[in-house]
């Protein structure tokens, strides 16, 4: 048995399985290789590692895990944990097929999964310019013309943000905007627009304008939006953990100490945060793997 299972190869999965690797517990990394910012070119706002691609950050980590005698590696999607005595068993789907192993307690590092708005041309231009952060990806779109996608509670906020990037235009998608946020808006220069945006235009994944619903095209160089968030994992909700509304989609409910409501089930990165980046996600990875240690010692 695993003194602990970390289910997530990500930033929070591999920082949360070096502090249980660096205490000489028996660490298993289930990893399904497939993390949210697989569609972003280069990582940013990550002091250390500033520009890099994800893909190589993720590589290091894990090269730097390998090191550590306690530590096991399983690739493949975990499809099932349930809650047994004195720990958990994960059943998890491989190359080689199906496996399963137990562990006295479970880090779920799983992330979520982005649903972005349906409107041609978003899917292809995800991760270049079509942005979500502007502290991630800002910088790399700066002095173009930005777009900001309405439909969430945080748009008119978000909005009045991106001038410090480039001129900002809101695109409210038929929404009211509140008479103060317009006056705060107003203030930072940014323009409303009402009419819904319905396409996205040029060649992909650059984007030169976007069609609105009266057939009007409207020049743009990037195009912030707020994609829904769903668990990319159904392990948290098989086991009973509570969630939490987040303002664009469910968060694992979690402690200070990065404990779900489950017993022995601890969780970090995006599936327990309403706020997302990747150093906040090595981060809490890090507090998590901390206190899942703490755990084995005290219980």
């Amino acid at each position: 048995m695993f003194d602990a299972i970390v289910v997530g190869g990500g930033f929070a999965g591999l920082s949360g399985a070096l502090q249980l690797a660096r205490a000489r517990r028996r660490v298993l990394l289930v990893d399904a290789g497939e993390p949210r910012n697989r569609f972003a070119a280069s990582a940013h706002g990550f002091l250390g590692h500033d520009g890099k691609p994800p893909h190589q950050i993720r590589a290091e980590g894990r090269a730097q895990l390998a090191a550590y005698p306690t530590v096991a590696f399983a690739d493949g999607v975990a499809a099932d944990a349930q809650a047994v005595d004195g720990g958990f068993v994960v059943a998890f789907d491989t190359a080689e097929g199906r496996r399963e192993e137990r562990g006295r307690r479970l880090l779920l590092a799983t992330g979520v999964r982005d649903e972005l708005p349906p409107l041609p041309g978003m899917t292809e231009r995800w991760g270049h310019t079509v942005i979500h952060c502007p502290y991630c990806h800002g910088y790399e779109v700066a002095g173009r013309t930005l777009g900001i996608l309405g439909g969430d509670p945080m748009t008119a906020y978000k909005a009045a943000i991106i001038p410090d990037w480039g001129p900002a235009i809101l695109f409210t998608q038929g929404e009211e905007v509140a008479a103060e946020q317009v006056a705060v808006l107003a203030a930072r220069g940014v323009t409303i627009e009402r009419t819904p945006v319905v396409a996205l235009l040029g060649g992909a994944p650059e984007l030169e304008a976007v069609r609105l619903a009266d057939g009007r095209q409207v020049a743009l160089g990037a195009l912030f939006v707020s994609p829904r968030t769903q668990p990319a994992s159904p392990l948290a909700a098989q086991l009973g953990c509570a969630f939490d509304d987040g303002p664009f989609g469910p968060v694992l409910r979690v402690d200070d100490t990065k404990r779900t409501t489950v017993p022995g089930v601890f969780a970090a990165g995006d599936v327990a945060a309403a706020m997302h980046s990747g150093i906040l996600a090595a981060a809490a990875g890090a507090l998590a793997g901390v206190h899942t240690h703490h755990s084995l010692v005290f219980g």
